[in-house]
């Protein structure tokens, strides 16, 4: 499948099927593309958790129950609770000496000297700032993305979603004081069809996107959106004819109760 295809069709799933548990191996592949997502200075802040319904005790799944999204962490075989480490920042210097190894930062002769003298010692002066958020979630959020993707190429369905019980949780899982929880994502096969509804709403492409400053749209060529459109990057927009009798069906079969938003 191209990645067009893939990003065009990959959208939340938020209903599960329950019953059916994950493979290792797909999880494993998810976490191997998301250790692969570039990070600044290849620090790699962008840690993991991941919970499995069927062998945590409750005291886990009730960490990770949350009022709105409640029913999708009941339904999901598979949590994987996304943080970021600000320990990684400390181990920079070392991060840079491996690119510096590996031919990936700097040239000359001089190279090595110039890592140790300028850029190292640069770095450790904002160290602090440095573990703030900004940076660090942006990059941390194309881990998630890529791991997100590979989900999809699975053929598994996910849904990423907020959580107010953050420091609860680190407690539950034993995450270590400096780690900041992201997001919790659920992981399962999925109980609706591919499509989910449709391609949910969006703003306009010139709305969102500018060119050399704010206010002067980026052009947007037709000829790109057929072609994109060709690739199956753009799908039918939701909603889907079918999709409150979807809805209703999926209900009574996952024992969902009353008619909450989700």
């Amino acid at each position: 499948m191209q990645l067009r295809e893939v990003v065009g069709r990959r959208r939340s799933v938020r209903f599960l099927r329950p019953y059916q548990p994950v493979e290792m191996e797909k999880i494993q592949r998810m976490l191997e593309a998301a250790r692969l997502a570039s990070h600044w200075g290849n620090v790699q802040s962008l840690r993991a958790v991941v919970v499995i319904r069927e062998q945590v005790p409750s005291d886990v799944l009730e960490a990770l129950f949350a009022p709105v999204a409640g029913f999708q962490i009941k339904l999901a075989p598979v949590v994987i609770v996304w943080y970021l480490d600000t320990a990684a920042v400390d181990e920079q210097g070392d991060r840079l000496r491996e690119l510096l190894a590996a031919g990936a930062l700097g040239f000359g002769p001089k190279k090595s000297e110039a890592l140790e003298e300028k850029l190292i010692p640069f770095f450790d002066s904002i160290r602090e700032g440095l573990k703030q958020p900004g940076l660090g979630e942006v990059d941390c959020g194309q881990g998630i993305a890529q791991a997100t993707l590979m989900a999809f190429e699975q053929g598994l369905g996910t849904c990423c979603l907020g959580t107010p019980k953050a420091q609860e949780l680190k407690g539950t899982l034993g995450l270590p004081d400096t780690a900041r929880v992201l997001l919790l994502q659920t992981v399962g096969y999925p109980a609706e069809s591919p499509e989910a509804g449709g391609q949910r709403p969006r703003q306009p492409f010139e709305k969102l996107f500018h060119l050399n400053r704010f206010g002067n749209p980026f052009p947007r060529s037709d000829d790109v959106v057929e072609e994109l459109t060709e690739d199956g990057m753009f799908t039918a927009p939701a909603p889907q004819p079918y999709r409150e009798a979807e809805l209703d069906y999926l209900k009574e079969a996952l024992g969902l109760k009353g008619h909450g938003l989700f």
